[in-house]
């Protein structure tokens, strides 16, 4: 670099600014987009707990057990009355009678509740709580649904609180699937009444029992509904529409 001589008296001086590169405006538009969102409220750990919360509470009763359970999950409303409102649990509480169940009743209570108010994605638990399985084996619940663990259980309520409140579809068949297998029901229902068959029918009692399951069914690998019967030559579930033919 040459040497530049001056021979006049400096009396005044300025500093040239140097144009932004795209590169680096491109980097300053997700701050102004972030700062822009910054008032609306998202669920984390350090939340401060509100004196009232939203809550709904459900009965467990299960065959395995003489007291029953009520499973209490409380939610917090965030961005109240605009756009961005939304309902998030955070917490879960479970009470029963029976002192047997309180150790892990309250372990797995408030790590639930931890990983409630972390935020993020919490449906995860649903599925891992329907995974579990006692090793003395399952229930059945009325309605010929099987149940593999009271924990199994546990993760079905979740499930259907969260459905309740938005944060998992709702799960079921449009109104074409559930006509198509009301008229297999049917069909299943007049061939067990034939009168080669009404013999039979007065030992067995009636093929839908009270509580809706099937008598003679298998259970269904899909929706685990005591509800698996052969129809036109194919296994099929009564309950989900399920069939090993497609």
């Amino acid at each position: 670099m040459s040497k530049v001589k001056i021979a006049k008296k400096i009396v005044e001086y300025r500093i040239d600014q140097a144009e932004e590169a795209p590169a680096e405006q491109a980097k300053v538009a997700p701050v102004i987009q972030q700062d822009h969102e910054s008032n609306v409220v998202r669920m984390h750990e350090k939340l401060d707990r509100p004196e009232m919360l939203r809550g709904s509470t459900y009965k467990v009763k299960t065959p395995v057990d003489d007291h029953a359970m009520y499973v209490t999950i409380n939610d917090i409303v965030l961005n109240l009355d605009t756009e961005h409102e939304s309902q998030r649990p955070f917490e879960i509480f479970v009470n029963s009678k029976n002192l047997d169940h309180y150790q892990w009743i309250v372990a797995l209570t408030r790590i639930m509740s931890a990983v409630f108010r972390k935020g993020g994605d919490v449906t995860f638990l649903v599925d891992e709580l329907k995974a579990v399985f006692d090793p003395r084996g399952g229930y059945w619940k009325p309605g010929g649904k099987y149940m593999p663990s009271i924990i199994a259980e546990l993760g079905h309520i979740v499930e259907k609180h969260l459905q309740y409140i938005g944060m998992l579809p709702q799960e079921g068949l449009d109104p074409h699937q559930q006509e198509l297998i009301e008229k297999k029901r049917k069909e299943y229902e007049a061939s067990r009444a034939q009168p080669d068959m009404l013999v039979e029918n007065e030992s067995a009692g009636s093929p839908i029992s009270d509580g809706g399951a099937i008598e003679g069914a298998q259970m269904c690998s899909k929706c685990h509904d005591k509800a698996v019967v052969l129809m036109d030559g194919c296994m099929t579930c009564l309950s989900c529409g399920d069939s090993k033919c497609g």
